[in-house]
Parts: structure tokens; C-alpha cells; sequence
């Protein structure tokens, strides 16, 4: 029989003792030789170049590679950014010996260690939301969108009556929506902010409604305290806020009311955020802000398993930023947090299908299914029903061989 080479890739460690069960690997190897089987690839910004010739040593004496800037050799004074490459069980033995070396290399030990933990799946907790327990790691939620507004971007004036945003609540849930996310404010680009008792006046008779009639759980979308302890009050089980908790009060009454939170990027406001925003890297800088800004929420009492992040689709990016952000959207694993994504209708699929708010229907699924493959947790939608049959089918594909 000819022998022959394939390709096998993996994306998940539970793949690679799948594989080698399968091939019959005595239960002892494959213990040893699964983390030299997991590759993983991290930049470091901005290191002391003491601390970068220490770090490329110990990487190639292991084998490992990284990969910093010539002038790292001579100038000790300019700093530089690292690329590292290496097996999970190369990065052990590296970690174990930064941890007794100077130039920050103990604060590089403990981040790359973090990171590796955070990156590992499937990830193992859960996020109550009212009386559904939404378990994360190999399915998609989806959030239906319920704008009770009369100038959202998208469905402005539609359901702007009681009657008519509780009637669509239900069609929502009847489709497969796991959460309706109610919002009394439009976020559209250039939109002013309304005060706190016309937002409460379109979301609260609403939330009352629907309570009675579903148990689906309700999210409130809002930026102002009042406006989501008044949600809470009124039977909404999470707060989505645009501002991704700016206002310490939002902190606090998450932290007291013990609900999960939505802490989602945006650059301004929605008034001034789409003029020229700009990023060194708009991924890594979201990053950063989450990371600050998490921390600042555990301290204030927000329980860390009650925290999603969103990094803002279309909230001061550009065409190119969203789409990087689609693309790298797997990169903000290293959070180690539930990631939502709500790329449904924006303009940026309207400038690459050249089409109106109300025709961005396949874009908005193909975003949705992109974005569940690269790691979202929760996508928010507008149209409910296309996006949960095609996520049957990506969900399905993306669990496969995870054996």
C-alpha cells in the first residue's frame, strides 16, 4: 500500500487526543505529547530590549522562535514589539524561567500564562440570565433586537407603540431568540442622547409586557443607571450598555443586582464617533480598554462570570476596522470573557453591497456566521429567524471533530 501526507489542522486540543486515540498512541504519550501538538503565536508591544534579548535566547534554546526589531542590538533605549512562536509545551518551560528574570519579564511570565488559560477550550462556565442558564462554548445565542424607538438606523418608528414592540418581542421569540435586547435610545451615528424619562417611558410598559407573556429574558439597552435599575425592576435580567460601563453608577448597580453586563467599545459618542476614529491597532486597543475596564468593574463588585464584551461594530470604526475585527475576532479570546457581536445591518454592509438599511439581509447572516466561526458567543440581530437557520448549520461545522 503507498504511503500518503495529508493535512490535518486543529483547533481545539481535544482534536489533536481524538486524533491520536484514533491512531492508537499508548494513553501515557498522549498526555505528554498533546501541549507539543498546540501552537500559539502572541505579540508583545513595547518590551525593554533587555528584556527582548533575554526572551529570544530562551526561545530559540528551546525552539521556539521570536522575533523583535534589528535595533534591539545596539539601542538599548528604544523599545520594541516581539512576535512569539512556539508549542504550549515550549511556552511552559519558557514561563517557568522568565518567572525569576528582571526587566518585567515575571509580568510577562504571568500575562502569557493568562492568556495560553484564557485561550484553552472549550471554555467551562456558565451565564444565568434570569431563569435560563446560557452555557458557553460550542453554540451560538443569538439577541434579538427590539428598538422601541422612533429613529433607530434600521427599524426606527416600527414598533414604537406598546403594542406593536411586544407583538414583535413574541415573533422574536417564536423564531429562536435566546434574549430580546430592548433599547429606548437610537446609537445611530450622529443621534443626540434623550433624557432619562422619555427613554424610560418607551422601555419600561414594554419590558412589563413581555414578562408576563415569555420567558424569554429580557436585556435592557442603555447607557443611563436609571434607565436599567428601573429595566431590572421591571423584569429585564441584563444591561447592554453602549458606554461599556463609563459610568461607575452602571458598575455598582450591576454588582448589586448580580446581572450579567454587557460591556461593549466605542470611540465618543454616537454623535461625534464616526468622525475619523482612528487606532494604532484597533483590535489590540480595544483590547487594552476592555482589560482596564473589566478589572475596574471586578473591583467595584461586578462578578467576572457576569461579563460579556462587545467590541462595537460600527461604533467610531471604519469600514477597514470592522472588518478587521470580524476577521481577528478570535484574538479577543484572550479576555477570557463570552464575546457578542452585533454587526446586523450596519452601514458597513450596506457600502459593500451597496444597499438600504432594510436590504442587508444576507450580508447581515454572513456577518452572523463569520463571526460565530471566528468565536462569538452571542451575535445581535435583527432578523432572527434567518440567522438562526443558518447558524444550525455553522454551529454544526464548527463543532465537528470535537470529538
Amino acid at each position: 500500500m503507498t504511503s500518503r501526507v495529508y493535512v490535518r489542522n486543529f483547533d481545539d486540543p481535544r482534536q489533536i487526543e481524538a486524533e491520536m486515540n484514533r491512531i492508537g498512541v499508548d494513553i501515557g504519550g498522549v498526555d505528554v505529547m498533546v501541549p507539543k501538538g498546540r501552537f500559539f503565536t502572541f505579540i508583545l508591544r513595547d518590551i525593554d530590549p533587555r528584556a527582548a534579548n533575554i526572551i529570544k535566547q530562551e526561545f530559540l534554546s528551546k525552539g521556539g522562535e521570536a522575533a523583535l526589531a534589528y535595533h534591539c542590538l545596539s539601542d538599548l533605549d528604544k523599545c520594541s514589539d516581539m512576535l512569539l512562536m512556539a508549542t504550549e509545551k515550549q511556552y511552559n518551560i519558557i514561563i517557568s524561567k522568565f518567572q525569576k528574570q528582571p526587566f518585567g519579564l515575571k509580568d510577562i511570565a504571568v500575562q502569557l500564562e493568562t492568556a495560553m488559560a484564557n485561550l484553552d477550550c472549550p471554555r467551562d462556565f456558565s451565564i444565568s440570565c434570569g431563569n435560563k442558564i446560557f452555557k458557553i462554548g460550542g453554540h451560538t445565542w443569538i439577541m434579538g433586537v427590539l428598538n422601541v424607538t422612533p429613529d433607530s438606523f434600521s427599524d426606527g418608528g416600527k414598533f414604537s407603540n406598546v403594542e406593536e414592540a411586544v407583538a414583535h418581542g413574541m415573533r422574536m421569540a417564536e423564531e429562536g431568540a435566546d434574549i430580546i435586547d430592548i433599547g429606548g435610545e437610537s446609537t445611530r451615528p450622529g443621534s443626540a442622547s434623550i433624557s432619562v424619562d422619555e427613554e424610560l417611558g418607551r422601555v419600561i410598559p414594554v419590558i412589563e409586557e413581555l414578562v408576563k407573556i415569555t420567558e424569554i429574558p429580557i436585556s435592557i439597552d442603555t447607557s443611563k443607571p436609571e434607565v436599567a435599575e428601573a429595566g431590572i425592576d421591571a423584569g429585564a435580567s441584563m444591561i447592554n450598555d453602549i458606554t461599556g460601563l463609563a459610568d461607575e453608577r452602571m458598575m455598582k448597580l450591576a454588582a448589586e443586582r448580580d446581572v450579567p453586563v454587557v460591556i461593549m467599545h466605542m470611540s465618543g459618542t454616537p454623535t461625534d464617533m464616526q468622525k475619523d476614529p482612528n487606532y494604532d491597532d484597533v483590535v489590540y486597543d480595544i483590547i487594552d480598554i476592555f482589560m482596564e475596564r473589566v478589572a475596574r468593574a471586578v473591583e467595584q463588585g461586578v462578578s467576572r462570570n457576569n461579563i460579556i464584551i462587545d467590541p462595537g461594530i460600527g461604533f467610531g470604526k471604519t469600514l477597514d476596522h470592522n472588518l478587521q475585527i470580524l476577521k481577528r475576532l478570535s484574538e479577543f479570546k484572550i479576555l477570557g470573557l463570552p464575546i457578542l457581536v452585533g454587526a446586523s445591518r450596519k452601514s458597513f454592509i450596506g457600502k459593500l453591497q451597496g444597499t438600504d438599511e432594510d436590504e442587508r439581509l444576507e450580508g447581515s447572516v454572513a456577518a452572523a456566521i463569520i463571526s460565530a466561526m471566528n468565536g462569538a458567543d452571542i451575535v445581535r440581530v435583527h432578523d432572527v429567524k434567518e440567522t438562526k437557520m443558518a447558524l444550525l448549520v455553522g454551529d454544526a461545522i464548527g463543532s465537528s471533530g470535537n470529538l
